[in-house]
């Protein structure tokens, strides 16, 4: 099943189950938080099979010249599924917010977060 890399904030008794159900557990950075191995930076020797993060973890602020792309081009490029975080009422705002990469990725709601990561993670 690989690793679940995870960006800061994430809850961590998700972490813990997953880590006991013999997911290994990666952390993971947006460069500016200095949590982990930044998210662009992944390789396929990382060994990751899905990515976990809120989203305000990959929008810039308004002064920088970087998208949410920018943030998460090395999960395409990989084709490692990222779920990203927000209330359901806000889905399609954050989707909005998230441009041309929220095809890409998989909205989801904080009560939801382990079951959609264990499906995901049972395909892979």
């Amino acid at each position: 099943m690989g690793t679940v890399g995870y960006m800061e904030g994430t809850d961590p008794l998700i972490l813990t189950r997953l880590n006991l159900e013999g997911i290994g557990t990666l952390p993971l950075g947006n460069g500016f938080d200095g949590h982990g191995k930044y998210v662009g930076h992944l390789t396929r020797q990382d060994d990751v099979s899905l990515v976990i993060t809120y989203l305000h973890k990959v929008l810039p602020t308004v002064d920088m010249t970087i998208n949410a792309r920018d943030f998460l081009i090395a999960c395409r490029t990989h084709k490692i599924p990222v779920l990203v975080i927000a209330p359901e009422e806000y889905h399609q705002r954050a989707r909005e917010m998230l441009g041309d990469i929220a095809e890409h990725v998989t909205m989801v709601s904080p009560n939801s977060v382990y079951d959609t990561a264990m499906k995901i993670l049972e395909r892979s």
